[in-house]
């Protein structure tokens, strides 16, 4: 699920493929997305939403109207993960295939493919600034990623199983993951050092 920068929009996605826009203020259901896929997410001006899923596309929505502006193919199998850059220019997306691939989204090009993962990618993350992307992946590891390049940056170990989610802190400093081994890490995003392992979860944390 996402919620839009108006603070008004959220947008839900499901298993069937379809997605579904809500007022959050009267909680009524403004339209559905069909074909959407199983992920969702909006962009920073809450103008466009992505969604993705078991298809491999990877697909562009007008928020306002349901309309579908453009689909993007690329992806070898069914895509995991969707998120705009901080200035809505650029879209990552992470995949069964191992890959993140960056889009343009204005223009639906590939701009590049990120290879280094040995396993799905689950989760991908922009950082605040725009600079950086964080990926993670069932092969357990993180991977920071120069977006302008493309090059790999960094691979942060620790997680002793699948990596399901990360994000950046707002100051660009942190970045958070958390894996089916049932803990949540906190890393240094400059450094790439562990600060602190939490526990307490019994089970994978999504």
């Amino acid at each position: 699920l996402a919620v839009a920068s108006d603070g008004r929009t959220l947008a839900t996605a499901n298993a069937d493929r379809s997605a579904r826009i809500w007022d959050l203020v009267s909680g009524r259901e403004r339209r559905s997305l069909a074909g959407a896929g199983s992920t969702i997410a909006f962009s920073p001006d809450g103008k466009i939403i992505v969604s993705a899923g078991e298809d491999k596309t990877v697909r562009l929505w007008d928020a306002a109207s349901g309309r579908e502006l453009r689909t993007l193919h690329g992806h070898a199998h069914q895509v995991y993960a969707v998120a705009f850059s901080p200035d809505g220019k650029l879209l990552a997306s992470g995949s069964y295939d191992d890959t993140v691939r960056l889009w343009d989204a204005a223009s639906g090009r590939e701009v590049r493919v990120l290879k280094g993962h040995q396993d799905s990618v689950r989760s991908v993350a922009f950082s605040p600034d725009g600079k950086t992307l964080v990926s993670g992946s069932y092969d357990d590891a993180i991977k920071l990623w120069d977006v302008a390049s493309g090059q790999e940056r960094r691979t942060l170990k620790g997680h002793a199983n699948r990596v399901n989610a990360v994000a950046y802190s707002p100051d660009c400093k942190f970045i958070a993951s958390c894996a089916e081994d049932q803990t949540v890490r906190l890393w240094d995003a400059a450094s790439g050092q562990e600060l602190r392992t939490l526990r307490g979860h019994g089970g994978a944390v999504l």
